[in-house]
């Protein structure tokens, strides 16, 4: 992908891995090519019983205060590679939850971040970002209700839109040329055909655009 991309111009400043990308063939593959990255530390194996003491990634999330280090580690081939560590510690949660002590641990190389907290923000931009995701999200009805049979049906219900909307396109609006199909994505948006059913659900079921007020507007 980073081949393809650079064919075009594209060149990004830094990329922003999963942290299944931490590994020693990706990290020297991307120091050889010249591409800065920040991805999450993978730990891996069995925790020692000291961790603070340990010469593995370990030793990292047993820090009690932010903070920067290096890290090298080899893998099973011998091959070295060395990373810069960034520590983010602070009382994390998800949203409605108490938050909690919580120890992030990144690796970069290419670039100085410039501090802890931009390095935890600029990662967070990365959440969400699959396509699948995304175009789902678009369509999921937004609720607060707490049973799940019900949210669930609201998810099921997204991706069976976008499943329709993949079968329109595939179906009915694609050009063909011989055994070559050529996808025409501009004729319909994801987010237009969710616009027109919504206009025909208001049609089906009546659509008032007014209120009853207690008292007349003042002049």
């Amino acid at each position: 992908m980073l081949q393809l991309a650079s064919r075009i111009g594209v060149k990004p400043r830094y990329l922003l891995l999963d942290r299944g990308f931490y590994s020693v063939e990706v990290v020297r593959y991307l120091q050889a090519a010249r591409y800065p990255f920040l991805m999450p530390v993978a730990r891996r194996g069995r925790k020692p019983r000291h961790p603070e003491q340990s010469q593995s990634v370990w030793r990292f999330f047993a820090w009690k205060r932010s903070g920067w280090s290096a890290h090298a580690w080899r893998d099973p081939q011998g091959r070295l590679a060395t990373v810069g560590i960034c520590v983010v510690c602070g009382r994390l949660g998800k949203r409605g939850k108490r938050p909690r002590p919580r120890t992030l641990v990144y690796a970069y190389w290419g670039f100085r971040p410039g501090c802890c907290e931009w390095v935890r923000e600029t990662y967070r931009t990365r959440f969400a970002i699959e396509t699948t995701y995304r175009q789902m999200n678009q369509a999921r009805i937004r609720t607060c209700t707490r049973d799940p049979l019900l949210r669930l049906l609201f998810v099921g219900l997204a991706l069976i839109l976008r499943n329709v909307w993949v079968w329109l396109h595939w179906v009915c609006l694609a050009v063909r040329h011989g055994g070559r199909i050529e996808l025409r994505l501009e004729r319909l948006r994801f987010r237009r055909m969710l616009i027109w059913l919504q206009h025909y659900a208001e049609t089906l079921f009546g659509f008032h655009d007014f209120t009853v007020a207690e008292r007349p507007m003042p002049p």
